[in-house]
């Protein structure tokens, strides 16, 4: 680069782009589309300061695995400049496949394709543009370089991804009881038999870590008001599929009238790279269009839940410890058939149950400590720390979610 590019970023102050390889990346539109999705989706019907978008926290990510790969070097581990682009390349890209609303849409929208399946579609295709440049990052994220190590930087229980997105939720959504040591774990960072390590002393570290990222579900990520309003947005772009594969032809973006109508399969995106690349002219400025232009729609389903996101008048949601009984939830269906004054059949639109899980910590994708004498143990197992153990139990919270009232008149 002609002269040395800088960010500044409201969580670290000023990043360095350090190669021009990564300002061609960052400056492709296939990257720039990530400014027009929102990190949190609908969170900031929670809280209002939750605007920042992909594009931060990609940009985030990249910088902390420079300074982990910087510290990694410090403590004897050996990292060529090839493997050292390659890595951040591959955490800069690790979230490029989300689509609009990210995880609200993801099985809606498009039948079944999780974003890291895109995501490694897009770094296929871009390898393909940047003459094979991406190799070793492809490698890295599939995880299968032979130094596995760099993939668990990417994608793990301790991830540079998890640091960079805990920190930056934290930071926009104001809860502070997040907060996690960051600095401090990469500090305590290692490599020890090709694995991942945080020395013994940064243990109360990754057990604040663990504690904060199971509060951040359920106080952000899992917050009822979110639950809400994604099981809205699903309801919405549900109706809309099946009016638009019943023959009805809306005023929208080209892209979204394509997935709409069409249920493209993983398949589908791996043998059309035309496919690929007009999910990637899609974000969320798409469905917040066709969301202003149906508030005054014929279809009172698609008019209503419309009305009801640009108003802030979200689906009423009860969470319960225990699960609804089937007499409970037919109960409610009733009361709602009955309250809103809507066909039997359209119910669903209206009304949904199900419910949320969450965990601090899964043993089987352990994080590992090493100890004072060299020894390298899960996490779970060290002294004193029964918190981990309690944390990797499975919690679900069961809800019913339904709307408050309706406009059926047009």
């Amino acid at each position: 680069m002609k002269s040395q590019k800088i960010l500044n970023d409201p969580v670290y102050g000023f990043i360095t782009i350090p190669s021009e390889l990564i300002f061609t990346i960052i400056d492709h539109p296939y990257f720039q589309r990530l400014r027009r999705i929102k990190q949190l989706g609908l969170t900031d019907f929670v809280y209002p300061g939750a605007l920042h978008t992909r594009f931060h926290h990609a940009i985030g990510a990249m910088h902390l695995m420079s300074i982990t790969l910087d510290n990694l070097r410090i403590k004897g581990t050996e990292i060529t400049d090839e493997e050292y682009e390659a890595a951040l390349i591959a955490i800069l890209l690790h979230d490029i496949g989300h689509g609009p609303f990210s995880h609200a849409l993801e099985y809606s929208l498009l039948k079944d394709v999780p974003h890291e399946q895109l995501s490694l579609l897009i770094i296929e295709l871009l390898n393909q543009e940047f003459g094979g440049k991406l190799a070793l990052t492809l490698r890295i994220f599939k995880n299968q370089y032979e130094r596995k190590f760099f993939h668990q930087l990417v994608s793990s229980q301790l991830d540079i991804d998890r640091l960079d997105y805990l920190q930056r939720d934290c930071f926009f959504t104001g809860v502070s009881e997040g907060t996690i040591g960051a600095d401090r774990i990469i500090k305590m960072m290692d490599v020890k038999n090709d694995q991942v390590v945080i020395e013994e002393k940064g243990i109360y570290s990754i057990e604040n870590f663990l504690s904060a990222r199971r509060l951040m579900y359920w106080q952000v990520y899992l917050h009822k008001t979110t639950v809400s309003a994604e099981k809205m947005m699903i309801k919405l772009i549900e109706r809309a599929k099946f009016l638009r594969q019943s023959g009805l032809s809306f005023t929208i973006t080209q892209e979204f009238d394509y997935f709409l109508n069409n249920g493209s399969t993983l398949s589908d995106f791996r043998t059309n790279p035309d496919l690929l690349r007009l999910f990637l002219e899609m974000d969320d400025l798409d469905i917040w269009g066709a969301v202003k232009l149906w508030k005054n729609h014929p279809d009172y389903v698609l008019r209503n839940i419309s009305q009801m996101f640009l108003t802030r008048n979200l689906f009423k949601i009860n969470l319960s410890n225990d699960p609804f009984s089937l007499a409970e939830i037919n109960e409610l269906k009733e009361k709602t058939i009955f309250k809103l004054q809507i066909p039997r059949e359209d119910l669903d639109y209206f009304f949904s149950s199900g419910a949320v899980s969450n965990y601090g910590y899964l043993a089987k994708d352990r994080i590992n400590i090493l100890t004072k004498k060299g020894k390298v143990i899960d996490v779970a197992q060290a002294a004193d720390l029964p918190n981990i153990k309690i944390m990797s139990k499975i919690v679900e919270k069961h809800y019913v979610c339904k709307a408050k009232s309706l406009n059926l008149t047009y």
